[in-house]
């Protein structure tokens, strides 16, 4: 009976010591991080959906996971510097080298997303909307919510009703002529001589 509670209280004891490792105790409360996860993929989804309504390649999903990443990293930042065995004297942490690398990292996802294509640059919009939501979220993820939500309300203007201005301005334009490829004329069919041959 000794050993069987002896081996039951050994169980809790590891059992207590993964619970503690899997939750512990944090500088920002657990709810809070929750709601800061939340806002992250809130916000980079109203992003995302513009984009994904426009038919572009980084649409919903990318622009949540952009800034749910984002907002992962934030956190664990502002964690690490109050860890222990982290916070001594000896050991210094900036959380500022987490924005420039989350900005690094945004920035080479877009990179992806602009292409030249028949002598157009395209994408542009929407890398930069990947590195707005990158920002957004390691604005949710330091516990800035206002500055998220004014950035936010920034980049939906800029992508709606500027891009609605762009539309307007564009049709009203004339419309260059198309150039025909060296050698090659696009509007004509070719004869039956040159598919023979």
């Amino acid at each position: 009976m000794v050993a069987g509670t002896m081996f039951l209280s050994a169980r809790s004891s590891r059992m207590d010591q993964i619970f503690a490792d899997m939750f512990p105790t944090t500088q920002i409360p657990y709810p809070v991080i929750v709601a800061r996860f939340c806002g992250a993929i809130f916000f980079g989804g109203l992003i995302g959906f513009e984009r994904e309504a426009q038919d572009k390649a980084a649409g919903l999903r990318t622009h949540i996971l952009i800034s749910l990443a984002a907002a992962v990293f934030a956190i664990i930042s502002i964690e690490s510097v109050h860890m222990p065995g982290l916070s001594d004297e000896q050991v210094r942490i900036d959380p500022l080298r987490v924005v420039e690398a989350v900005t690094a990292g945004v920035a080479f996802l877009a990179a992806g997303t602009i292409v030249l294509s028949q002598g157009e640059v395209r994408g542009l919009t929407t890398g930069a909307g990947m590195w707005l939501a990158g920002a957004i979220g390691l604005a949710l993820g330091f516990g800035h919510w206002l500055i998220a939500a004014f950035a936010l309300a920034a980049g939906l203007t800029v992508l709606y009703a500027v891009g609605r201005l762009e539309n307007i301005y564009k049709s009203r334009s004339p419309q260059p002529e198309p150039k025909p490829v060296q050698g090659k004329d696009k509007n004509r069919r070719p004869s039956r001589e040159n598919l023979d041959s």
